[in-house]
């Protein structure tokens, strides 16, 4: 090339030199002839390829072929360099021929530790690699998430106890239903008379039966336990209050019940009640898309009093007799199938959850996995507190083991191993970080595309400017803005469970009142801790505990940090006490204040110095005056005046107030207003009142 580039140059010289001696006529030898021969060649040649080209070449792409990229690890085995390369481990051996310090490794099984070693193979094998975690080079299809079995997969399936929801409206009597059926006292323990937790209990049905009950709460915040309960179930024995009738949460628990598509039998509670009035409650059970046997309808319905045990056995017989039709089976043997139904922290035993078993025997030394959290079972309780060693299907049982408390609601599935146990957790893990990186690329892309339409508005205008400067308007804009700028109320929240904890944040979720934003820095669940304390005390915050405690280690250092704790059993006193708070941030508001009022009789016109002034004769008619108060003028409906008076007399004498049914004489600040008999005096004091919080959450 540099040859041609030469001989190039040269052909330019001698054509020039070419085109002087045909002026000069002068006689050009052979050589010459030969010399510009070859220079027009190549210069024909650059000619062609000039052509060939664009004008404006830019950068072209190189015609070398990329290298594949392969990803590599630490301590790699032969067979995963070959799986890597797609090779077999052959042609790695071949390759290693020519690698330096490689003569030790010649089965598939040994772990190359050097790691030189690989680097070479990899480039004498063509291609470039990328260094990755040894976990990130499983690909998808090995790594599979725990999945429910199909009811078809069961091996020998039998015959299991039926698990009945109890759900209805707050206080229609749902707990003293299971009261009833337990023998037990569990309305006497609640705080508020209503339930504000799910709970799973066992009853035997003559005897030889046995059905699993869950009670939900009926308040409108536990909307999420309710779902639950639905979703986990057989049957559903919606309570209505005869005397009430259909309300709020029981359209709404037949709802749930129905998008979970689980039979419905209505007990029509408190028939001893006075105003009870069982046919009208049927009727709007109708309007709602219940439609009872009574009416020709498929739906089965029991008139009972909870309270009293009227007709307890009839709805047992009722519950029995949809379970029989129903056929429900399950597999006692195989992984373990499950669903969390609450969850909790004991400062005492650690972390429990209440699961219900679904599928399997559940045995001591199990694993499980539920949502990113994963126990081997140390111990199990029944419903009554006692130990067992083994649950089956449609048990209730609390499981303590877990190394993170799972959420309520999470599916939980057994597995053979602690570390498929940490692989799926792993797998579940990053699929939620992918999640969150989508949705969070959707934010940026919006952020990018509002920036960038900016940009090219600004552009266009600079365009058109020319060659004059486009100059800034303003002052420059500031990197970071604090939007925060009015009251602000930090909480931190501390449930005795995961599901109190959940219906805590869902009601925070309604509230959106611009006067004071509501930052909640932290939640969770269990007793109040030295973190709780900490954050509570940096930003300035609350701690509100919900039928939760305080550990004896952490009550001096509430002392020290100066933090205030509240606790609240009764959710509705909670959020009570928050839009109290919220409200104690507002500033003060101007009220007025009456204090007397007065009907004007007459104006008098008294000379001072050049000009008359008005007085208005009046006499007190309510309360009493004060000079030192605010007057109001009104006339017909009308505020003419409102300001401070400069006099207040009494026939002649000054005074500083005036009582009921006297008269007096009251000189306004403002002299231009004239009064007419028959208007309104109204004094009045201006007192600063708190403003309240204007926030509904739904009960």
């Amino acid at each position: 090339m540099a040859s041609l580039r030469r001989l190039y140059h040269f052909s330019r010289i001698h054509k020039v030199c070419y085109g002087l001696i045909l002026e000069l006529n002068q006689p050009a030898t052979w050589s010459v002839h030969r010399t510009f021969y070859i220079s027009g060649i190549l210069l024909k040649k650059k000619t062609e390829d000039q052509a060939d080209k664009p004008k404006y070449p830019g950068l072209q792409p190189s015609k070398f072929k990329q290298k594949e990229v392969v990803e590599v690890w630490k301590n790699m085995t032969m067979n995963d360099l070959a799986s890597t390369l797609g090779k077999d481990v052959n042609y790695v051996l071949d390759v290693m021929e020519f690698v330096d310090n490689s003569a030790n490794y010649r089965k598939g099984h040994q772990v190359i530790d050097n790691w030189k070693v690989i680097e070479d193979v990899i480039k004498k094998a063509g291609k470039r690699f990328r260094i990755v975690n040894k976990f990130e080079v499983k690909k998808e299809e090995e790594i599979k998430d725990l999945v429910r079995r199909d009811p078809s997969e069961y091996k020998d399936p039998q015959p299991r106890p039926a698990v009945v929801t109890i759900m209805g409206h707050v206080d229609h009597g749902k707990t003293t239903l299971l009261d009833t059926l337990r023998n037990s006292a569990i309305v006497e323990s609640e705080f508020g008379g209503i339930t504000q937790h799910i709970g799973a209990f066992s009853v035997s049905v003559n005897n030889k039966d046995r059905i699993t009950f869950l009670d939900t709460p009926g308040h409108a915040a536990f909307c999420s336990m309710r779902n639950r309960g639905a979703q986990c179930t057989d049957i559903v024995v919606l309570v209505v209050a005869a005397d009430d009738g259909v309300m709020e949460q029981t359209i709404e628990s037949i709802s749930m019940a129905k998008q979970a598509k689980v039979p419905i039998i209505v007990a029509i509670n408190k028939i001893d009640k006075p105003k009870a009035n069982i046919d009208q409650t049927k009727k709007m059970l109708l309007q709602h898309g219940l439609q009872v046997e009574d009416y020709g309808g498929d739906v089965q319905a029991v008139a009972i009093s909870a309270l009293k045990g009227t007709n307890i056995e009839l709805l047992m017989d009722a519950i029995s007799l949809q379970a029989e039709i129903m056929d429900l089976k399950s597999d006692y043997s195989g992984p373990v199938e499950g669903v969390v139904i609450e969850s909790t922290t004991d400062p005492y035993r650690g972390k429990l959850s209440t699961l219900l078993v679904q599928c399997g025997t559940l045995k001591k030394g199990a694993i499980l996995v539920a949502g990113t959290s994963w126990c081997r079972v140390r111990v199990m309780f029944n419903d009554n507190g006692e130990t067992i060693q083994e649950a089956s299907p449609s048990t209730p049982i609390q499981v303590l083991g877990w190394k993170e408390l799972p959420s309520a609601g999470d599916v939980t599935i057994q597995v053979p191993s602690e570390k498929k146990a940490a692989e799926i957790i792993d797998w579940r893990k990053k699929q939620e970080l992918h999640g969150k990186m989508k949705e969070d690329q959707v934010v940026i892309d919006k952020k990018m595309e509002e920036h960038y339409e900016q940009y090219r508005k600004q552009l266009e205008e600079k365009r058109k400017l020319g060659y004059f400067k486009l100059r800034r308007k303003g002052p420059r804009e500031k990197e970071y803005i604090n939007t925060d700028t009015g009251p602000k109320l930090s909480v931190v929240i501390k449930g005795d469970v995961d599901g109190s904890v959940e219906a805590i944040l869902d009601v925070l979720e309604t509230y959106g009142n611009p006067k004071c934003k509501l930052d909640v820095v932290h939640y969770g669940v269990g007793p109040v801790t030295k973190n709780d304390i900490i954050l509570a005390n940096t930003f300035n915050g609350i701690i509100y505990t919900f039928n939760t405690g305080i550990l004896p280690d952490t009550k001096e250092e509430i002392k020290s940090q100066k933090v205030v704790v509240k606790n609240f059993n009764v959710i509705y006193k909670l959020i009570d006490d928050l839009k109290s708070e919220m409200g104690k941030l507002l500033p003060l508001l101007d009220e007025e204040e009456e204090v007397g009022v007065a009907n004007v009789l007459q104006e008098f016109l008294i000379s001072e110095g050049k000009s008359k002034v008005p007085v208005a004769g009046s006499r007190c008619i309510k309360g009493k005056l004060s000079k030192s108060a605010l007057f109001k003028l009104v006339r017909s409906g009308e505020t003419l005046f409102q300001g401070a008076v400069t006099s207040l007399k009494h026939f002649k004498d000054e005074v500083e107030s005036i009582k009921k049914d006297m008269e007096c004489g009251i000189r306004l600040s403002d002299t231009s207003i004239h009064v007419q008999p028959g208007d309104t005096l109204i004094c009045y004091k201006i007192k600063k009142v708190p403003q309240n919080i204007d926030w509904d959450p739904g009960f």
